[in-house]
């Protein structure tokens, strides 16, 4: 593993451990990387802590953020996937071919009450893709629907509020300036 790139994951890990994020005072759902430098591909793996109250998670949907493109989602063994697609309003080149859609929503259901995620247990849910070529912070709006319920975790900070001011802050990514290169 080349040097500037262990030095990227243990300062990764060092903002993570420092941020307190998986406190039980904080069980939202949250990205396992949380830093990522910015037009690179990224695996996001959004871990899910806990139902809705006992209620079992039967639903997990995330909104892409904009500028993230070239999104594929990972199977899950007792979950089914749903793609939704949106229009881009000026196609784009991807390694030679045109792209005139782009994926904007990711969904995992579970296929029966049996395979859907106990209150008591914690799981992830993961898809790959590229990230936007500027630096800053982008959010991930998720929804989890329960057997009874749901949590909406949609919230943005506004300027100057914290993060964690917030009850159901959106899963956050700060990126970081391009490392250069191409990177898949």
């Amino acid at each position: 593993m080349p040097s500037n790139t262990l030095k990227f994951v243990a300062i990764s890990a060092l903002l993570v451990s420092a941020s307190g994020l998986f406190s039980p005072a904080n069980a939202h759902i949250t990205l396992e990387y949380q830093v990522a430098h910015a037009g690179s591909s990224y695996k996001a793996t959004f871990r899910v802590g806990h139902g809705c109250g006992e209620s079992p998670t039967r639903e997990i949907a995330v909104t892409l953020p904009a500028g993230v493109d070239g999104a594929k989602p990972m199977p899950k063994p007792g979950w089914t996937v749903a793609i939704e697609r949106e229009k881009l309003a000026q196609p784009r080149s991807d390694h030679g071919k045109t792209v005139t859609e782009e994926v904007r929503r990711i969904r995992w259901s579970a296929k029966t009450p049996a395979d859907a995620l106990p209150g008591d247990f914690y799981d992830e849910f993961v898809l790959q893709a590229h990230l936007p070529s500027q630096a800053g912070t982008i959010y991930w709006p998720v929804e989890q629907l329960c057997e009874q319920g749901r949590m909406d975790w949609t919230e943005v900070p506004a300027a100057g509020q914290k993060p964690h001011d917030l009850k159901s802050p959106a899963a956050a990514l700060d990126l970081l300036p391009a490392a250069g290169g191409h990177s898949h």
